[in-house]
């Protein structure tokens, strides 16, 4: 069984669908992801994958955070840390947490991201083509490619970029990786 936000987000993304008129099959050319994952995705009878998310992200043109905001409570503006929402990758281990979640009239939001060793991420398509991204690496070790340009991050240091192409986030068999993310 679904955590709440899970069938929150199945919810969600029915709604998205609907409200464009698609069928699954559209949605499934649009996106790369096979009208089967699409029906039991919104079934809630299996929860995305952080790729499988990014596909359907780009194929209606929005930010993750922007449609996990959709599933989320609504804003305020201190946020404490348990009430930070965090959404788990079943499939890599991966976990996000929106420490600044995304409102109405702010630009600007704080991810934190843990990846784990041996992990792999790969995203094809941007969902926002042009945001800024500023990636900090916490802890661990991380090779994060941006437009085909791999970029082996430390502790420490920080990559900026705008997203244009597709990324891929990767982790060696040793260490994993902790990071904030700020999207502007």
């Amino acid at each position: 069984m679904l955590d709440n936000l899970s069938n929150r987000l199945a919810t969600r993304l029915n709604e998205l669908r609907q409200s464009r008129d698609w069928s699954l099959d559209h949605l499934s050319q649009a996106s790369g992801v096979s009208r089967a994952t699409l029906s039991r995705m919104e079934r809630g009878d299996v929860s995305p994958t952080a790729e499988t998310l990014g596909r359907l992200c780009a194929a209606y043109g929005l930010p993750m955070s922007r449609l996990l905001m959709m599933v989320e409570d609504s804003f305020d503006p201190k946020i404490p840390f348990e009430r930070q929402p965090e959404w788990r990758d079943p499939e890599t281990g991966f976990t996000r947490r929106s420490v600044s979640p995304p409102a109405t009239g702010l630009s600007g939001e704080v991810l934190e991201g843990h990846l784990p060793p041996g992990a792999t991420i790969s995203y094809e398509t941007p969902p926002r083509p042009g945001q800024e991204h500023h990636l900090i690496l916490l802890d661990g070790a991380l090779t994060l490619t941006v437009d085909g340009t791999a970029h082996a991050l430390n502790a420490g240091d920080c990559l900026r970029y705008h997203l244009a192409g597709p990324t891929r986030f990767e982790t060696g068999p040793a260490r994993g990786a902790r990071y904030l993310l700020v999207l502007i």
